[in-house]
């Protein structure tokens, strides 16, 4: 076997080992409008501000990283989390909202300034990225 041969071949092998035995999460929250909402009428009030949901996942053996929207883990063994960080942010940021200010199920609830932060901290075996989705709510009141 040739060297680029037996170069290529055991790369192959090592990308197959890795993809099969290691645990890899990425995410990005990449926000658009979906619907197009008027706001020069009072027909809307802000309910809250300042509302945030936190998630955190650590992992063993690899490598965590935030760059902008994104932010995820390469590594061999998930710690602790699911690593569905906006996820359990989002659902941690509604359960914060109905604690304070009631169930958000039958009214009509937008996200607004919505904002993001990520932290990751990487040492030599150890891994973690941690994920803060903080947001104003608003409440449409005339349809």
């Amino acid at each position: 076997m040739s060297r680029p041969s037996f170069v290529l071949a055991a790369s192959l092998v090592v990308l197959a080992a890795t993809g099969l035995t290691g645990c890899a999460n990425v995410g990005a929250f990449n926000a658009g409008i979906l619907t197009q909402v008027e706001l020069s009428e009072p027909n809307y009030k802000v309910v809250a501000t300042g509302v945030s949901g936190e998630s955190k996942a650590s992992y063993l053996i690899g490598v965590s990283f935030s760059n902008g929207a994104q932010s995820g883990s390469l590594s061999l063994f998930r710690l602790d989390g699911t690593g569905a960080l906006y996820k359990e942010a989002l659902e941690n940021l509604w359960a914060a909202f109905e604690a304070e200010h009631g169930s958000p199920e039958g009214r009509r609830l937008a996200l607004a300034n919505v904002r993001y932060d990520a932290s990751t901290r990487n040492f030599l075996v150890y891994n973690d990225v941690a994920l803060s989705i903080r947001a104003d709510i608003v409440e449409f009141t005339d349809e």
